[in-house]
């Protein structure tokens, strides 16, 4: 890859996912992590460990901590620098509408130019995929930024150790996704890139809930060949919804389709998974998020997936069973024979 100016990163989002993202980027250069409590921020700069998520995983020296906000965008403006949106979808919308702000008085020089989020699932209410919600915020502005996703199979954990990771950025802008490529892009972060952004976060989205099924069946003690057939099925239902919504097929073959099912639905770090598996052990689904400390964004994607795919005339059978079975409508048992009993089709 060829060589690039220095560039100055931000990481917005000091969870799980923004401080491991932010190891990984600060094991090849320097990155600024930005978080709204000032507080934790400062047991981060103090400790050099984010005790309340990775606990076991030091901060890089590399790796500089603040909860300033006007600081931690004025790092990531100009034209090179890249601002990471590390936030769930539920603070996507304020994340971008903080940047507008930030951009609204400034030069162009000194603006946000470049802006990847990293989030995965549809926004609450709206039913909005991320990069709809980005480009309400952004609509009649003058010059808004480049952006894109980020989006692939990663856990935060493996990928704070420095662990190897392959990821997807995803862009119509073709400038944005070599630059943030040349940013990312190291021995152990692979970055590949893509102009489409809506399969890449249908992608992204859909597999939480079928992950939250696969965990339902494991946790059930239905075997290796149901978990198996669940993936693969649940894989069609992630590409017909993918495809009605603009994505292309070949996109839901990849790292973001069913390199990320696979891994949500098979590994143990997995969240959604975790929620499937206390279900399917009759504990109630309000306990089992508010045990979890970290959300699972299929809890909240189920339902509106399954509109999506009523509206579009998509057939999603698992989507439908795991929608139905958090809302209180269908038991494990019921939802396993539901989905048992249905007529088979061709593949």
């Amino acid at each position: 890859m060829s060589s690039q100016p220095p560039r100055s990163l931000t990481v917005l989002g000091a969870g799980a996912w923004g401080t491991g993202i932010a190891c990984q980027i600060a094991g090849h250069q320097a990155v600024l992590l930005w978080g709204r409590d000032a507080a934790q921020m400062q047991r981060l700069q103090a400790e050099r460990v984010n005790a309340a998520y990775l606990p076991d995983v030091p901060l890089p020296p590399t790796l500089t901590v603040t909860a300033d906000l006007d600081a931690a965008l004025r790092h990531a403006a100009g034209p090179h620098g890249l601002l990471l949106l590390a936030v769930p979808v539920s603070g996507l919308r304020a994340a971008a509408q903080a940047v507008r702000i930030f951009n609204a008085d400034k030069p162009q020089g000194a603006r946000v130019q470049q802006l990847v989020w990293l989030c995965k699932g549809f926004e609450q209410g709206s039913g909005l995929l991320p990069h709809a919600v980005i480009d309400a915020v952004f609509a009649g502005m003058d010059a808004p930024p480049a952006t894109g996703a980020l989006s692939g199979p990663s856990f935060a954990l493996e990928v704070a150790r420095g662990l190897p990771v392959a990821l997807t950025l995803a862009s119509t802008d073709a400038a944005l996704r070599q630059s943030a490529v040349a940013a990312l892009h190291h021995g152990a972060m692979r970055i590949y890139a893509t102009p489409d952004v809506v399969g890449v976060e249908v992608g992204g989205a859909v597999k939480n809930v079928l992950a939250i099924a696969t965990g339902v069946s494991d946790g059930m003690g239905l075997g290796n060949n149901a978990r198996a057939a669940l993936i693969t099925r649940g894989l069609a239902e992630l590409s017909r919804l993918g495809v009605a919504l603009g994505g292309q097929v070949d996109t839901f073959m990849g790292l973001s389709g069913l390199g990320d099912l696979v891994l949500t639905a098979t590994g143990d770090l997995s969240r959604n998974r975790r929620v499937g598996l206390a279900l399917a052990q009759g504990q109630r689904l309000d306990h089992i998020v508010a045990t979890l400390g970290h959300v699972a964004e299929g809890v909240h994607t189920a339902q509106t997936a399954l509109q999506l795919a009523r509206a579009h005339r998509v057939s999603m059978p698992i989507t439908e069973a795991v929608s139905r079975l958090l809302d209180g409508k269908l038991t494990p048992q019921a939802a396993l024979s539901g989905l048992l009993q249905r007529q088979p089709r061709g593949e």
